[in-house]
Parts: C-alpha cells; structure tokens; sequence
C-alpha cells in the first residue's frame, strides 16, 4: 500500500524540461534502438510530488525524453479522486472519477484533470510508451455518511479473533457519488459492500471491527499476517457481494478502454482475494487487452509466499520480488556484504518471468546494474532516481546522475546468454554475450569493497577489440586478447560496464539528459515543482 511505496520504491521526484531536447524522429533514425526486446518500465511519480495539479502534464512533457533512454511504459499514480484533494489516490473515494467532476472539495485529482490525463495517454501512444494505471481495489475512503450496523471487535494483531459481543456501531459507508451521480456507473455503496470498518462514529472509537451480518467474514484467500490480513484500512471492501464484484469488474475494463491500458499494478494485493483478483484479471484480459501486463503488489519477504500468491492466481501476474530488496539492503548495510549471495532465495532466482525488480534505497549504481543489465525478471526504474525527491528528507538523483547510461546501455548492449562470475565475496561479474541483432556484447563488474579486477570470457570475436568503462569510472582501456579474454578493474565500491570502444550507437550513452551531470536539482528542476 501507500506506505510500502515510501519505504520500498523510493521517494521519487519532479520532472525537469530539459528531456524535449529529442524529437520522435531521432529515435526512429536508430534501429537498434527500438527493439521490443529488453523493455523497462518507469514508476512514473513519487509520494513527495506537489499538489499542483499539473504532474500529468509534466509526464506529458517528459515523455520524449524518458523514451530516449529506454522507457517502454510509465506506471502512473492512482488518478481517480481521493477523499483529500491532495491524496495521493490511495485513500480513493470514487473509482470513475479520474478528475472530472465537482467531489470532495476538487474537481481534479492531486496529478491533475481527465482532460489532461487523456493527453498523457495520447503522447505515450504517440510514442510507442505503454501506460500501467495503480489500480487501488481493497478499500474505499471518505463516505458521504454514516450508517448504523452490527459489528464485533477483532484483535488487530489476531484479526481472526473477536474480543467483543455483536454491537451496533455508526460506521462511514455510505457512498452516493452526488458529483457524479449514474455517470459511468449507478453503483451506489452502503453497509452491506464492506466487511470492516476501523472507526466507530457512535462512541468517536478507533478499533477495527469487523461487519457482523449472515455470510459476512474476512475473505480467507489473503496474507496471513496478524491471523488474516484482509483488513487494510478505511472501508474494506468485501469482495463476496457480486454486486461489489460486477462493479469493479466493470471498472476494470472501462478504465483499460478509455485510457488503452498496457498494463495494471494491483495495489495492496496480501489484502483482498486473491480468487477476485485472479478473476478481474481474466475479465479485463477478456472484455479489453488481451495482453494486459498485471504487476501484483504482494508484500512478503517469504519467497513461500510469493510463489503461493503466483499459483493462486495461475502465475497471470509478475510480483514484487521483495526477497531482492532485502537482499540489497541487506548487503548495501552490511560491511564487506557477500555479494555473491545477492539473488539467494529471490523471486528473479526462482520465477524470473514473474520477477518485477524494485531496486533499494541505498548502493544504487551496483544495485541498478545489477537489476537492468542481467537477463532475468522486469526490471522497474523510480522517478526519484532519475530526477530526486522531495519531502522532508529529500534525496539527490541516483548514481551520480549517471542512471540514463545505464538505462541505454540496457537497450543497446545487455542481451544474449550470460556468464556469472561470482566467484569472490566482495567483487562479482558477468557478461553478456550479445545476439544477431545486438552482437556488441558486455562485461560488468562491481566491488563492495577495495579495488579489484576480474579475468573474464567474452569469447574471440571480440578478440584485439579495446573495451571502455561506460560509466567513466575506470579510465584503463581493456584489449581483448585472442583466445577472448579480458582482464576488467573496477574500482572500490563502484561499478564499471565494459563495451567496445566501436561498438554501435556508444555516442547514444552518453546524451545529455536532465539530471544526469549533477546530482543536484537544477533551477529548471525545482521550476516544475
């Protein structure tokens, strides 16, 4: 939910304007450049972002530039109305409102009006960028009234425990949507649509109790954290009503027409059944995009779970592979960490089609390297790494500005078979061994520790080639030898990517893009906070 994304994926920052700078004909002059293959998804925002309305303008205005460096598709905010004007759409109210009509104080959303939100969608077509939509289903937030029912208490750390008698409580509800009225959708909520609420209006108390009527109960299809972990927050939906079900549904393949979705992330996905989400993924594949891409949001640091939350839904959705980012977190806290065991019990590991890559908050270039220059998994890069964020503890674009290199040389030089050379705790590598249509090829290596150098294979094709670092960390020029073997340094705590010096499209990496000379915001940058 909200708070695993501040934690998780990274306070995120502002666009800047600099990225106009490529025209849509410059990167359909470079063939290499528009491979379907090694796509590279983008979460398009962050939580720190301003209440100025404008966020799906400044993507708009982005676009051009993020595609340059290899973004395929942007993972957009939650954009229908929250209860708050400024919500970040995690406390939704109305699921057909994307910032149209007179609610809650606001007829935009937080990132800003339909209008301007179809534009965002028509330039990512434009350019060939696909568009993922946040799709928050486990709750409801700010009801237009209070209704009276029966309910019980449960034991927040025991939620499948009742500590109280069945009592009548005033609990907030009931939805009427008056802005919108039957627009879209004649669903109205009440009661009867949820299975808990945490606050009673009654006696001003803040417990969670759960709705006590015939055939109401937790769903048992979720997390088991705290006995069972459908309870989140706000009103709970309760996903047994088929008419909760037929709306949402509904929804689901509205939304995929009207914004021509590529994919969805579903938010919060440990909280509400997992039978109803393997359901509206069948539907909205069925009734819209035949190949909507699903990203399953199932927070667990058990690889156990995540394989039982991919079998439940018959492996139609690719997960957050958390295990990666303890795993890097772990080992970015951790003097002299063993990198060798960075992928040991991970989702990329196991399931690596189903494997979205999230990458930590700290040792950024080893771990971005990791994540987009191997063969595994979806890698996903956050706003803030490129641009910075804001927030009371803001932080400076990643890898000294140098993510947009890293990006590129995905596109350009990161296919074909791999080679692992993890054969030293504290220096690892690999190489990528090309393919007919991008044979160039790659090493990299990493250290976490003092300066190294590793002996690696990168076969006699390449033989007398001279190899350069791409990150201009290592100034040394590596020439392969005959029999396809180059010795490649790296210095200490740092990543070195080495490409031929003549290989295609080197010119490309290097392209100025916002951001990616200095790690601090620019003027331009904070003008578009």
């Amino acid at each position: 939910m909200a708070d695993d994304l501040i934690l998780i994926y990274i306070r995120l920052g502002a666009f800047t304007a600099l990225i106009s700078e490529f025209s849509t004909r410059d990167l359909e002059s470079r063939p290499s450049w528009n491979a379907p293959d090694n796509t590279l998804l983008l979460e398009a925002f962050e939580w720190h972002v301003p209440d100025d309305t404008c966020h799906w303008r400044r993507l708009q205005h982005a676009l051009p530039g993020l595609k340059e460096i290899g973004i395929d598709n942007i993972w957009i905010p939650p954009g229908c109305k929250a209860m708050n004007s400024s919500g970040n759409g995690y406390d939704i109210y109305d699921l057909y409102d994307l910032g149209e009509f007179d609610q809650k104080g606001s007829r935009t959303t937080k990132w800003g009006s339909r209008r301007e939100l179809e534009d965002l969608v028509e330039e990512a077509k434009s350019l060939g960028v696909g568009v993922y939509w946040d799709a928050v289903l486990n709750h409801k937030a700010g009801a237009d009234y209070p209704e009276r029912f029966q309910a019980v208490k449960v034991d927040p750390n025991r939620r499948n425990v009742e500590i109280s008698k069945p009592t009548e409580i005033e609990g907030w509800v009931g939805f009427d949507f008056a802005g919108r009225g039957d627009q879209y959708s004649s669903m109205k909520y009440n009661w009867q649509h949820f299975n808990g609420v945490d606050w009673d209006e009654s006696r001003r108390e803040n417990a969670i109790f759960k709705i006590h009527a015939p055939g109401k109960d937790w769903a048992q299809d979720v997390g088991k954290d705290n006995g069972n972990y459908d309870y989140l927050m706000f009103a709970n939906l309760d996903y047994s009503n088929p008419e909760v079900r037929e709306d949402v549904l509904n929804w689901g393949t509205w939304i995929t027409n009207e914004l021509s979705l590529s994919g969805m992330r579903l938010d919060a996905a440990k909280h509400f059944s997992a039978g109803f989400q393997k359901e509206f993924i069948e539907h909205v594949r069925k009734t819209a995009n035949k190949d909507l891409f699903v990203i399953g949001e199932y927070w667990s640091g058990n690889l156990k779970d995540l394989l039982g939350y991919l079998q439940q839904l018959d492996h139609s959705v690719t997960a957050v592979d958390v295990p990666l980012v303890v795993n890097l977190c772990r080992t970015s806290y951790t003097k002299g960490g063993d990198l060798r065991k960075i992928f040991k019990g991970t989702l990329v590991q196991s399931k690596p089609e189903n494997a979205l890559n999230p990458v930590a908050q700290y040792f950024k270039p080893l771990a971005y390297a990791l994540v987009l220059l191997r063969k595994d998994g979806h890698p996903c890069v956050f706003y803030g790494d490129l641009y910075g964020t804001l927030g009371d503890k803001p932080l400076k674009r990643a890898c000294k500005g140098k993510l947009p290199i890293l990006t590129r040389a995905r596109k350009l030089y990161a296919y074909g078979e791999q080679q692992d050379y993890f054969d030293q705790a504290n220096c690892i590598g690999f190489v990528r061994y090309g393919n007919a249509r991008h044979p160039s090829g790659m090493a990299c290596i990493m250290s976490n520790g003092a300066a190294a150098e590793k002996r690696m294979y990168v076969g006699p094709k390449h033989a007398n080639e001279q190899w350069t670092d791409i990150m201009q960390s290592h100034e040394s020029v590596v020439t392969i030898d005959a029999s396809g073997y180059g010795v490649f340094p790296v210095n200490g705590m740092s990543v070195s990517v080495w490409v031929n010096s003549a290989a295609p499209d080197r010119d490309i990496l290097h392209q100025p893009f916002d951001g990616s000379s200095s790690a601090k915001p620019n003027k331009k940058f904070d003008s578009l906070h």
